[in-house]
């Protein structure tokens, strides 16, 4: 995908595999709160909530983060990259998705950091002050490796379909062969949400999806739940 090669694929395998240390297994990005109010409970249900949340929610919102963070880094421009981080932080419209997106940041910042060395991530940790928004975090190091944005986003964003639907296998009466049908089905709808958030200006990037950010909220006093959001 544009220039991606053996290492870049690698790179990108490993940083974005539920095995890598950020923590994602344990966060459902308001996913169980839907669950618990009965909004999710077949597979057509789930499949209709990811395509809002990608098109209209965090998918495309931190995907243009990641895609500007991306650029920064590529230029090595503090000032761009300084203005996309504190803007991803300040986009979190709750506190469990605050923790969200900072947790598994500062995780993947650290970790990418002692394995994958570069100086993009040293320059967003310098500028960091501790939190970082996870996407920001994620293009940093594509740059920096000089892994390209199509493959960095399109990877990005079927990582966090299919975290996911990994969380909605564990709490829905969903079974595995229709969950991974939903991932699959969901293909065209991850390449619009990768076009989309690489063609939006850091000042245009929006949000529109108040049940999913009401539900988060929701989720913060739920009586019992597995997950973090």
């Amino acid at each position: 995908m544009n220039g991606l090669n053996q290492s870049g694929l690698l790179r990108l395998t490993a940083w974005l595999s539920q095995a890598y240390p950020v923590g994602a297994y344990s966060f459902s990005h308001g996913l169980e709160a839907a669950g618990d109010a009965g909004q999710l409970e077949t597979a057509a249900a789930l499949r209709s909530w990811l395509e809002r949340l990608l098109l209209d929610g965090a998918g495309v919102s931190d995907g243009a983060f990641l895609a500007h963070a991306h650029a920064a880094a590529a230029e090595s421009d503090e000032s761009a990259l300084r203005a996309v981080h504190e803007l991803a932080l300040a986009f979190q419209p709750s506190a469990e998705l605050m923790l969200e997106t900072q947790a598994q940041g500062r995780a993947f910042l650290r970790q990418t950091r002692a394995a994958w060395p570069c100086d993009a991530l040293d320059r967003l940790a310098a500028i960091s002050d501790g939190p970082v928004a996870y996407p920001v975090a994620v293009g940093s190091a594509a740059a920096g490796h000089g892994v390209p944005l199509p493959a960095t986003l399109t990877a990005y964003l079927g990582a966090f379909a299919g975290n996911l639907v990994s969380a909605a296998l564990r709490i829905l009466p969903i079974g595995q062969n229709a969950g991974q049908t939903v991932l699959a089905e969901l293909t065209p709808t991850l390449e619009a949400t990768a076009a989309a958030a690489q063609a939006t200006p850091l000042e245009e990037v929006a949000t529109a999806v108040p049940m999913a950010e009401l539900l988060s909220i929701h989720h913060e006093t739920q009586y019992t739940r597995l997950f973090r959001s």
